[in-house]
Order: structure tokens, then sequence, then C-alpha cells
């Protein structure tokens, strides 16, 4: 299976990373950030790793770039996400002071775009509407002076979790209107390509996307099917690690039986589908005791 991790990246930066559609991107930084801006003059657009960056003038000072959006698509829960925040911040602010040919060396402050994270979450695993991601959740040792610390806030758009957000932005509502069509469609027993393909025609029937789809259309029923693979793929990976761990918890408990001399080798080996001795040498990898007679 080809898969392409960055197709939804790719469908959502077609949607809100890119120079022809500035409308949508200006009605997403309202919706998220309680402002009323109309020009899209003042967005400056960055897309570095498919991941879409804003700079948006200031208003009232002379200052301009007083604050710097990323915003990133998830469709599964991801507790990195403060980190890779860090790290594309990083890159961000490295070639924001070399457009900018400030000195970090001197003694004069350079100063730097209010960073702003959001992670827009659509999966289908039941997240709450909003949740505040903190890097030193990772810390190996517990920090909690909060001198060291890069934050991700986590917005779920599905239906009913920011339905005002959705109601505030119009593409973005629709842009999951779409991705529910297709997942309804699947739910219903269509294979991807026809899901997609229907999902499609009735959002341009229904005036959903319409315009953007129908100029589009081809590209994103290709990204979408790719994303349904990797889905899929992602699934069937996480159903062998259940599979797994069920057969370690299993085998850990046959081991435990033989130890205690509750239950002969030869019997616990035969349901493992494996001989004696393997089964003697895997329990002492376990740091199981050799077996015991009873």
């Amino acid at each position: 299976m080809k898969l392409n991790k960055k197709y939804k990246d790719r469908l959502f930066c077609l949607l809100f990373g890119n120079e022809e559609y500035k409308e949508n991107i200006l009605s997403l930084y309202n919706a998220l950030c309680n402002t009323a801006h109309t020009d899209v003059n003042d967005i400056k657009l960055y897309t570095i790793d498919n991941v879409i960056y804003i700079e948006m003038k200031n208003d009232v000072s002379i200052l301009l770039d007083s604050y710097l959006h990323l915003w990133e698509q998830q469709s599964s829960y991801n507790p990195n996400m403060p980190l890779r925040g860090l790290m594309y911040f990083s890159k961000m602010y490295d070639r924001y002071i070399v457009e900018h040919s400030y000195n970090i060396y001197g003694s004069t402050m350079v100063k730097i775009p209010t960073p702003r994270y959001t992670v827009l979450y659509n999966g289908t695993f039941k997240q709450p509407a909003f949740m505040k991601l903190k890097l030193s959740d990772a810390f190996i040792h517990e920090d909690t002076s909060g001198d060291f610390e890069w934050t991700a806030n986590m917005v779920n758009i599905n239906h009913g979790m920011n339905d005002e957000l959705l109601n505030n932005c119009r593409p973005l509502q629709e842009y999951m209107l779409l991705i529910e069509e297709i997942r309804k469609n699947r739910s219903d027993g269509m294979e991807v390509e026809q899901a997609v393909d229907k999902a499609v025609t009735h959002c341009i029937n229904n005036n959903i996307l319409s315009e953007f789809l129908t100029k589009h259309r081809a590209e994103v029923i290709d990204v979408c099917i790719t994303e349904y693979d990797e889905q899929a793929f992602v699934n069937g990976i996480r159903e062998e690690g259940r599979q797994e761990g069920r057969e370690e918890g299993r085998a850990l408990t046959l081991y435990s039986l033989v130890n205690s001399g509750n239950l002969k080798p030869d019997i616990a080996a035969k349901e493992l589908g494996i001989s004696v001795h393997e089964f003697e040498l895997a329990m002492k990898e376990a740091g199981m005791n050799q077996p015991v007679s009873k």
C-alpha cells in the first residue's frame, strides 16, 4: 500500500494555506481569534513542512507581524504536538530573524512575533472540545516551575464540539461536512473510491465548497482516498498491537501457571504452538523461574 502521510495536510492547506483562498484564511483567523479583520492583505502566509503559519498586521500599532499563528490539522490525537510546535516555531523564528537581518548576539533585544499554536482535531476517536497540551508533560523529571513550557491548543472541530467556531467560519464548517459525508458513505458500506466520489458530488450539488471542489475535484478525490487508505493502515497496525498485547498477556498467564506448578510445561507450550524448550527459554527471558513439577 502506497501511503502519503501528508494527504490531510494537503487538503487542509489547499483550503486554508493557499494564496488563492485568502478569504478562507481570514475567516478561520477571525473565528479562532474572535476578531473582525476584513483586509486579506493584512495576512502574510508561510507554509513549512505542510504546516500553516500566518503573520497578521497589528491594527493599532505601527509594528507589523505582531502575532505568528501556526495551524495544524490532525485526524488522530497526538500528545507530542507541543514538542512538534516548539520545533516548528524554532524554524519559523530562524527564518524570521534571517529575513529581517536581526542580530541575536547584540545588546539590543530582538522583538519577535507572539506565538499562537492551534491544533485542529477532526478524528473519529472521542476527544474533548478543547484541550491544552503542554510540553512539560513530556519532561522526564517533573517541572512545575513553568520556566520551560510550550503549549498547543487542541480544538475539536467535529460537529457538536465547537459549533460556534464552525458557524463563524463557513469554509471550515463545509470542510467538515465533506469529511462527514465521506464517513457516512463508508458506514453505508461503500468502497472508498465510491464513497469519496459520491460525497464530492453531493457537496457540489448542495453548494458545499462547490467552487473549490469543482476546480480541484480530481486532487480532492485523490487525497481523500489516500486518507482512508492510510487510516485503514493505521487501524491495522493498532489492531496488530492489541493482538500482540493479548497474546503476550496470555503467554504470561501460562508462564505463571507453569511456574506455580499448576500447569505442565508441555501443555502450556502446545497452547502457544511452540516446543517445550522454546517455552522454557521464553519463561526465562520473561524473568520467570524454571518450571517446577508438582
